[in-house]
């Protein structure tokens, strides 16, 4: 096969990323890669404890895009093994182990949303448990050898709660141990993961030159914050933009980010290349409105999950509610044929997705009827009251009528 030049492939690797370790490293893996037309092994596990993916996580998953575009061989560890365990990556706590059931089913959801990223006809899905569930205890012994206490504890996570007085869980320090053996087992050329992954990382290069192989390259990528710009971009926060959002939340709730985000947002969240960012900087520095670029951003990141046709309709659907403040034309109907909670409409109209969410979102004043708020979670919807218009948050409409 025959390859970019180092420095074109450079250029499209080094885009977005925090560190290379080492960088001459892969300089001479992509030298040698390029003259033998042989790809490079290019890993990056993930451990499905969540079934819902962000943009986020989008960083990642980008860049092992970079190497399939780039002509490389990109392997997704599916961590249905060491997802049991638990990363304890940035973690103040022990994390709750899933049951292997939880994990695959986490799993499958995973690849699914992932393939709006990844060229599924060029991926290797790999799951690690494969290789690490028919390991003897003796393995495990002898694996846990070749690390020391004092190696473990270099971990800032775990210091941290070492000093704290934080219990520390031994098969917690097996993580970082059983996801190098993952590299040792697909001898990768190259592993991507976010800055957090850094211990794990360099222990895969480590296992791996105790096994005799030639350690694996590391690449990290900065975590993105979430559109509170301050946390990390996690559904637990509440300040995430899900790949499966729909166009127009996913439009809304990047509006909704602090302006000192714009840059990070267009590097980070659409991949913006050298030249959109160089403009990006010059129109923020020679005082462009934020919310205009804001509004580029907001297109460009839907139509890099959906299409050009989503990310304008999801423009002009966001326009007609929040600048025009109309209720738009093609909202869904319910028909209301007997008295009714509200709580129950908005759960069976999918409104919300549960009737736990619609009680809450009266309580917090989140729901109106023809603009009126509605306080009660004990409201009830009666036929003889004709026909009117839920409004649920900034974006989600029902039209009732009586039957």
């Amino acid at each position: 096969m025959k390859f970019l030049s180092i420095k074109e492939q450079l250029n499209i690797i080094e885009r977005g990323i925090e560190e290379i370790l080492p960088e001459l490293e892969l300089v001479g893996k992509l030298e040698r890669s390029r003259k033998s037309g042989k790809p490079l092994i290019v890993k990056l596990g993930c451990d499905p404890s969540t079934p819902d993916l962000h943009i986020g996580h989008g960083v990642v998953l980008r860049k092992l895009r970079h190497f399939q575009d780039l002509g490389h061989q990109a392997v997704l560890v599916i961590g249905d093994f060491t997802g049991m365990i638990g990363d304890p990556s940035g973690r103040n706590k022990t994390r709750p182990q899933l049951t292997l059931k939880d994990v695959k089913k986490n799993a499958q959801t995973y690849i699914d949303q992932a393939k709006v990223i990844l060229d599924v006809n060029k991926l290797k899905v790999v799951y690690n448990s494969t290789w690490l569930d028919v390991m003897k205890f003796s393995d495990v012994v002898k694996l846990a050898s070749k690390y020391t206490v004092a190696r473990m504890l270099e971990r800032d996570d775990f210091t941290k709660r070492f000093k704290a007085e934080i219990p520390i869980s031994i098969h917690e320090f097996l993580y970082p141990l059983a996801q190098g053996m993952d590299s040792v087992e697909l001898k990768a050329d190259i592993e991507l993961g976010g800055t957090d992954q850094k211990f794990n990382l360099l222990v895969g290069r480590d296992l791996q030159r105790e096994s005799g192989q030639e350690p694996q390259v590391i690449i990290t990528v900065p975590l993105l914050e979430g559109t509170d710009g301050v946390e990390k971009m996690s559904k637990s926060y509440g300040n995430h933009i899900a790949l499966r959002d729909t166009p127009e939340d996913m439009y809304g709730k990047t509006l909704s980010i602090p302006d000192e985000m714009i840059e990070k947002y267009f590097l980070l969240g659409v991949d913006a290349d050298s030249d959109k960012l160089d403009e990006v900087k010059r129109k923020l520095a020679d005082g462009v409105n934020p919310r205009d670029l804001k509004r580029e951003l907001a297109r460009m990141l839907v139509e890099k999950y959906y299409d050009k046709n989503s990310a304008v309709e999801a423009e002009n659907r966001f326009d007609q509610i929040h600048l025009k403040k109309d209720i738009p034309e093609d909202i869904p109907e319910y028909v209301l044929k007997s008295d009714k909670f509200l709580v129950d409409v908005l759960a069976d109209a999918n409104l919300t997705s549960s009737k736990g969410e619609a009680r809450r979102l009266i309580k917090q004043n989140a729901v109106k009827i023809n603009k009126n708020a509605i306080t009660d979670i004990n409201y009830t919807l009666k036929p003889e009251i004709g026909e009117i218009v839920i409004k649920v948050g900034k974006r989600r409409f029902l039209k009732i009528i009586s039957d």
